[in-house]
């Protein structure tokens, strides 16, 4: 039975934020009338704001791919921003941010943004901005007179060398980037600290954005992952079936291996006869294979029912199942149980496939 994506339909939202607002309505007129104090309510009333945030992180709890893009935009005070961020695969989280110069306070506040919602893939953050001038600042120019001295000094070296006269002109110099300069006002300490608030929010919205693109990937992922599961074990199912019905054949082909060892000269003895016994009979059995592959399968269906970043684990998952299913095409002397070992090994490929690109 195939799984599908848990959806909650309680607005627990909706909820405690009705709740938080009443209560909090409510806290004063208590205080006034017992003598408790409004802010023993007001703590009170926090906490269930905070037990809100919990059940709310809980209840959204879904698998999540690694990759995914999002953008945010944003301006303050003439200051134009725009954030990218991109995530791709990854086997633990890799987080690399990139600023213009001047904005080096706000990588370590970055980072801790990303690492708080993501838990593996490579993060790739993006910031560019820009200042428009303000109008008094439109025409205000100064000349780097310490650098038009140096280009005037050359040329008139060159000129004293015997070289081509009258070809440095002053508007030719004065057109050499960084001989002049506009003169902007400089950022006062509160609208830079108020500046960087607004950049970090706008990566908060950029981060949620990506997170929202990564769960939408994700739950594209556990349709197809869901429908490999079932696929498994139907092929697992097809290889009960054929090992059920080769019993008898299990039985003519260890009578016949135990009569070739009772004919051999010299006789075996009997302590060796019990263990190459044992050998032919546990050579011969899938069951505890099959049993495995069972466990495993209704491992994979858990963790994917219960959602987080369980991207690890499963991959840890398909490698014990990829070792079943080796064993059972090791132990199968039939061709029909043989091609269901191969389908198996190759459905499990393509699910472990699909799981490198979770969470």
């Amino acid at each position: 039975m195939p799984l599908e994506a848990p959806v909650i339909k309680i607005d627990f939202g909706a909820f405690f934020g009705v709740f938080f607002g009443v209560f909090m309505g409510l806290s004063y007129q208590i205080s006034t009338e017992t003598g408790f104090g409004f802010w023993t309510f007001s703590l009170v009333a926090i906490v269930c704001a905070d037990l809100e945030i919990t059940i709310l992180g809980i209840c959204a709890l879904t698998v999540s791919s690694m990759t995914g893009f999002a953008r945010a935009d944003g301006d303050y005070a003439g200051w134009h921003w725009s954030w990218e961020t991109k995530s791709v695969n990854s086997k633990a989280l890799d987080i690399r941010v990139r600023m213009p110069s001047g904005h080096e306070r706000l990588d370590l506040p970055s980072r801790a943004a990303s690492s708080k919602r993501f838990k593996r893939g490579s993060i790739n953050m993006v910031l560019t901005l820009a200042r428009s001038p303000k109008p008094e600042e439109a025409n205000k120019h100064q000349v780097n007179r310490a650098l038009l001295d140096h280009l005037v000094a050359v040329a008139q070296e060159y000129e004293g060398d015997g070289g081509v006269r009258g070809a440095v002109r002053i508007e030719g110099l004065l057109a050499i980037h960084g001989v002049v300069e506009k003169i902007e006002e400089a950022e006062s300490e509160i609208d830079q600290a108020q500046r960087h608030a607004c950049i970090l929010k706008s990566l908060d919205e950029a981060l949620g954005a990506l997170l929202d693109n990564r769960q939408a990937e994700g739950e594209k992922l556990f349709a197809i992952l869901s429908s490999q599961l079932d696929a498994i074990v139907k092929c697992v199912e097809g290889a009960a079936g054929v090992e059920s019905l080769r019993a008898g054949t299990k039985k003519s082909r260890l009578q016949a291996q135990l009569s070739e060892i009772l004919d051999a000269s010299p006789p075996v003895a009997e302590d060796r006869l019990a263990q190459e016994l044992a050998i032919l009979v546990a050579k011969a059995d899938i069951t505890e294979e099959l049993d495995r592959l069972g466990a495993h399968i209704t491992a994979a269906r858990d963790l994917l029912a219960g959602g987080g970043a369980v991207g690890r684990q499963l991959d840890f998952l398909c490698q014990e199942l990829n070792r079943e299913a080796n064993t059972v095409c090791s132990k199968s002397g039939d061709y029909e149980l043989t091609q269901h070992g191969l389908e198996l090994k190759a459905l499990i490929e393509q699910f472990r496939e699909q799981v490198q690109n979770l969470e």
